[in-house]
């Protein structure tokens, strides 16, 4: 079916008060500026788009501008209703179905935030650890290290690399103060890091594995510009070995947490449906 839009952009008036400002040329408010069918366009409708300082030029360009965009959206909106026509008991089952899942999901929410337990002991996350150690098995080298950089100059090189293998904590004591007291650039990775960032970090072929450096026994030396790096990896936990717990610790939260909100939305249903079979609200007729 074919139909022609109506505009009406009530000239007359428009000129009557020329001289006056938007959105006061229009006495009354229900005048119809234009329709498409039986959708129509209302000058209360259009009136937020004015300002007080708009001349009355512009606010006819603004309005004129408004209302050829709201008729092209109308007849859009008109077109699509008669291509989909066909199609449209598949659109309002998709939309009730998103609806559906919007309130299903808001109900879920309510009961989750309602009883979720968000603490994690040690006891729960080195338990679920050990039970699913499978899943945590590393794709990349992971490592702790320490990296001193000092002046090229610096005269007392050996005390920095006896100082980085002692084990004592009294040996790591000196060797900070020495770092403050001379200004060395002490980087510390003490958190599971990947292979590949400690190497970013030292002047060396990226191209190159280096895997000579997880040598926990030994202090390696690089040498750049008018500094030497020296680098002892502390730790070490290969790809292939499972993770380290506490490299995998945040995971294991997210995961119990997931858990314990589905066992809530869970236990919801199962409450809502034996109620409801109590009450006779519902029938099943399959065994």
């Amino acid at each position: 079916m074919k139909f022609v839009p109506k505009i009406l952009l009530v000239a007359v008036l428009l000129t009557a008060y020329s001289c006056k400002r938007f959105p006061n040329p229009f006495a009354e408010h229900n005048t119809i500026l234009a329709e498409v069918e039986n959708k129509k366009l209302y000058l209360h409708d259009v009136s937020p788009i004015f300002t007080p300082n708009m001349t009355s030029e512009d606010s006819l360009k603004i309005l004129r501008s408004y209302v050829d965009q709201w008729v092209k959206k109308q007849l859009k909106i008109k077109e699509a209703e008669r291509m989909l026509e066909e199609s449209q008991k598949d659109i309002d089952q998709m939309v009730q179905e998103y609806r559906n899942s919007l309130l299903t999901h808001k109900v879920d929410q309510f009961y989750v935030d309602k009883n979720i337990d968000t603490l994690f002991t040690d006891t729960q996350i080195a338990d679920y650890y050990n039970q699913n150690k499978a899943d945590f098995i590393l794709d990349k080298t992971l490592v702790k290290a320490r990296i001193v950089r000092i002046p090229r100059s610096y005269d007392k090189k050996k005390t920095i690399e006896e100082l980085m293998l002692t084990p004592r904590e009294e040996g790591y004591q000196d060797l900070l103060d020495l770092c403050v007291k001379n200004n060395f650039e002490l980087t510390e990775l003490n958190q599971w890091t990947d292979f590949a960032v400690l190497r970013s970090l030292l002047p060396v072929d990226k191209t190159q594995d280096y895997d000579y450096l997880l040598n926990t026994a030994k202090v390696n030396e690089f040498e750049a510009n008018d500094f030497i790096f020296y680098v002892r990896v502390l730790s070490v936990c290969r790809a292939g070995e499972y993770a380290p717990q506490e490299s995998v610790r945040e995971v294991i939260k997210r995961v119990i947490f997931n858990k314990r909100k589905e066992e809530i939305i869970r236990a919801h249903e199962d409450s809502l449906y034996r109620g409801a079979l109590d009450n006779k609200e519902i029938v099943v007729n399959v065994n």
